[in-house]
């Protein structure tokens, strides 16, 4: 069966929207059309916050409350969810634990930035932890930026309210929104619109499959954190749109002794513990993806399915010899995820296939892992340079190596040469680094851009192998990195 609606829940009631433009973003619908004009837009990118709100769902029998950039988040990916807003925290005339320690410790002047920064605090205060640090609260506060108040006493407001958090009515009532989620949770697909536009979500793979062969040229939609740029900002008229987010078999994760298999609608919120447990660098990488708002709603695969040679997922996990499986009709083929890669913006992707999960080999007990992402800023940001290095290494030699690189052409692509020239060379001797990143230079020929010149990421790149291999020799984490530090001493600090 299909509906023809878009379906979620609003302050307790069921809301049903049966036509609107594809694209149309959950702030508009908020602000324009419900008048909830509390959530604010500022850059329209999912980069400033100001447009958090939070998407409450049922997982594994528990609610989860998520918060999302409303700017970038199309109106249909809320199906299923129940929408809560900053107008909504106040209760029986008194405001929020939020907002009231927003108050007491003065951490909003103009304004603009407060109901966003609420938001992913509100959420915060629902991870269920005893106890919250500054760390997780600048984590937290990762993805809203405040340029009037600064972040102490926004800080200090959130160490207040979050550290013990008191139950709310949105605990109070947690049974009943879960038991509201009952006559949402139908199978049916999802079809709003018509042949020339509409929004789908279907509810199974087969379902997706059809839709696909029917309409090779409609859009993939995972979390939006890409698509919804076309729209805001590329002013895309796109029309036919397909998410992904109902299909319950592509929001599996599958976990074996070497691998772990992440679907097409595993967000890297859900695969940062996964990824974590494979390397610390993983979790590092996974943590300075994007912010939490951008975490919660992107996808793994789709940062491989839009094939940018700046993506961060590719060069790591083509380094670990990950594969990717894709569909078309009711046939899967396998192929190692460096072969997706063809060149920029080609995809070894045939019309009507989709990547339905990625593979991903654990590293084995002489394996080395190191991952490096260079950014103008720390958090939120996108990668000038990403290098990723997977180094065997059995009685001090170095007996296999897989280096990958994004940034250094129009695809993420492995060096073989600078593999080659390391490969039987003692890890320890220094003249191994510089023999590795010699061999770059027969690897790429990078371009200059907005981002980075081609000198500085020849330079960067270089300079990665080199503190890959000092890494995996001995040289302790303190001296080649000035955060995201190995040992646990540092960690802990």
């Amino acid at each position: 069966m299909t509906r023809a609606t878009i379906s979620f829940m609003r302050r307790g009631k069921r809301v049903d929207i049966e036509d609107c433009d594809p694209k149309t973003t959950l702030l508009d619908w908020l602000r324009l059309e419900e008048r909830s004009t509390g959530t604010k837009e500022g850059c329209a990118e999912g980069d400033c916050g100001a447009c958090t709100v939070i998407l409450a769902r049922e997982r594994d029998g528990k609610l989860v409350y998520e918060p999302v950039n409303s700017c970038i988040l199309l109106l249909g990916q809320a199906d299923g969810a129940d929408v809560i807003t900053v107008e909504d925290l106040a209760a029986d005339g008194k405001l929020h634990s939020i907002q009231n320690a927003m108050v007491e410790h003065h951490g909003s002047q103009c304004g603009f930035c407060t109901p966003g920064i609420v938001m992913s605090l509100f959420a915060l205060s629902h991870e269920g932890k005893s106890k919250v640090d500054r760390q997780d609260v600048t984590d937290a506060l990762a993805g809203n930026l405040c340029r009037c108040t600064g972040y102490t006493p926004i800080i200090k407001a959130a160490l207040q309210a979050c550290s013990d958090p008191h139950p709310d009515q949105f605990d109070v009532k947690a049974a009943e929104t879960l038991a509201s989620f009952s006559q949402l949770r139908a199978l049916e697909d999802v079809f709003m619109g018509n042949d020339e536009q509409f929004f789908a979500a279907p509810a199974a793979e087969s379902s997706l499959a059809f839709l696909m062969q029917k309409y090779p040229d409609a859009t993939l939609l995972a979390g939006a954190t890409d698509v919804g740029l076309w729209i805001t900002k590329g002013l895309m008229p796109l029309k036919r749109l397909i998410w992904l987010g109902r299909i319950r078999s592509l929001t599996t994760v599958d976990e074996t002794a070497t691998t772990i298999s992440f679907g097409a609608g595993v967000t890297h919120q859900i695969a940062l513990p996964y990824l974590a447990a494979i390397d610390p660098d993983f979790g590092q990488l996974t943590r300075r993806f994007g912010s939490r708002q951008v975490r919660a709603s992107g996808t793994v695969v789709g940062n491989i399915a839009n094939g940018s040679p700046i993506g961060d997922w590719p060069p790591a996990f083509i380094a670990l010899g990950a594969s990717v499986e894709l569909r078309n009709g009711f046939s899967n083929r396998s192929i190692p995820i460096e072969d997706f890669f063809i060149a920029y913006k080609k995809q070894n992707r045939e019309t009507g296939e989709y990547i339905r999960r990625v593979t991903v080999s654990k590293p084995g007990p002489n394996d080395h892992v190191r991952l490096f992402k260079i950014t103008k800023r720390r958090d939120e940001d996108i990668s000038s340079v990403m290098g990723a290095f997977r180094v065997t290494v059995v009685d001090g030699l170095i007996t296999q190596a897989r280096f990958a690189f994004g940034g250094m052409a129009g695809i993420p692509k492995r060096a073989l040469a600078a593999e080659a020239a390391v490969v039987g060379l003692a890890i320890k001797d220094i003249a191994t680094w510089g023999a590795g990143a010699e061999g770059l230079t027969e690897d790429f020929a990078p371009l200059s851009d907005h981002r980075a010149s081609a000198d500085y990421r020849m330079r960067v790149a270089r300079n990665l192998v080199i503190k890959a291999l000092a890494e995996i020799a001995g040289v302790p984490s303190s001296s080649t990195r000035i955060s995201g530090f190995r040992e646990v001493s540092h960690a802990a600090e």
